[in-house]
């Protein structure tokens, strides 16, 4: 089994409810937090996210890839925002 399959099962069995909790939860503190803190919070969503998105493109819909894409720009301007 290779690696980005190991990473595939894992991402199955977590609990949506417990992602989206923890995403929001990262994303809130991220914003309201002061600088260089809050864009690392934001940063690390943004990890998360552009891995999950590059994993999954090839079995997305093109829909979902752009707005996949335009979530992931909007929330690294935020980072740079943040860190700026």
């Amino acid at each position: 089994m290779t690696t980005s399959d190991h990473f595939l099962r894992r991402l199955a069995r977590i609990n949506p409810t417990t992602a989206f909790v923890v995403a929001l939860v990262l994303l809130l503190a991220g914003l309201f937090l002061p600088g260089v803190v809050g864009a690392l919070l934001l940063g690390v969503l943004a990890a998360g996210l552009a891995a999950l998105t590059f994993t999954t493109w090839p079995v997305q819909a093109p829909i979902t890839r752009l707005v996949r894409v335009v979530l992931l720009t909007l929330l690294v301007v935020a980072v740079v925002g943040k860190a700026l």
